[in-house]
């Protein structure tokens, strides 16, 4: 059986003769996509998959030995192909504010794969490139490699934690969060002014301000800013 490695960088030995494949492995992987943007990362199966797919489940095996290789590999095809390196190869600044923008649309468009990116994993070509094309927005710069390392680890991060706030928050979510909120604002009676003072702040801002967008763009601007510093001093 192929590995998580060789399913995800194509390294898997094929047949050469026998019969046309029924499936294939794109089509499997697409299939799983729709199958967790529908219902969640939870609703996954390879039981589930194969009905979907017309099949049974065995016959799924002869392309993916199990749900671990399968999540790896839809992981990789969600986040899809970084930005094009000729895009990130202006100021370092500019680059790296479109790379997590970018990041955070694709999270945003696939909340499960969030989940998948934790914890000692291989990493397959699109998330590889995705880290390729931040180090070539940071070439120049004059940080070590480490250092370029860990900025791409905090802007993923700003972007990833982000992204998993706002799909907890979407539709039912938001809703049920207000109602809390003002149970709690109206039972703590003015315990916490600077909370009731920050919110109500918010909630007065010119319409358009605010948001995920607004929260992306302040965090992504703010680990900039320090890394501008850091930039400096190296030259």
């Amino acid at each position: 059986m192929p590995t998580t490695v060789e399913l995800l960088w194509g390294t898997a030995q094929r047949p050469k003769r026998g019969p046309k494949p029924a499936l294939t492995l794109d089509g499997i992987v697409a299939e799983a996509i729709a199958l967790a943007d529908a219902e969640g990362l939870a609703a996954l199966s390879m039981q589930r998959l194969a009905e979907r797919l017309g099949f049974t489940k065995m016959s799924l095996y002869r392309y993916v030995p199990g749900k671990e290789q399968l999540t790896a590999l839809m992981l990789d095809a969600a986040i899809g192909e970084p930005p094009n390196s000729a895009d990130v190869q202006q100021d370092w600044r500019s680059g790296l504010r479109d790379w997590g923008t970018a990041i955070f649309a694709r999270y945003l468009a696939h909340p499960w794969a969030i989940e998948l990116t934790l914890g000692v994993r291989p990493f397959g070509p699109n998330e590889m490139g995705w880290t390729e094309a931040a180090l070539i927005a940071l070439a120049g710069t004059g940080l070590t490699g480490s250092e370029k390392l860990d900025t791409i680890v905090l802007l993923n991060g700003h972007a990833r934690n982000l992204a998993q706030q706002v799909a907890s928050m979407s539709g039912e979510g938001e809703v049920q969060f207000t109602e809390q909120f003002t149970a709690m604002m109206t039972a703590a009676a003015g315990r916490y002014p600077a909370v009731g003072a920050a919110f109500a702040e918010e909630a007065a801002a010119p319409a358009g301000k605010g948001g995920p967008d607004d929260a992306l763009r302040f965090g992504v601007d703010r680990i900039l800013d320090g890394l501008a510093v850091l930039i400096d001093q190296r030259n």
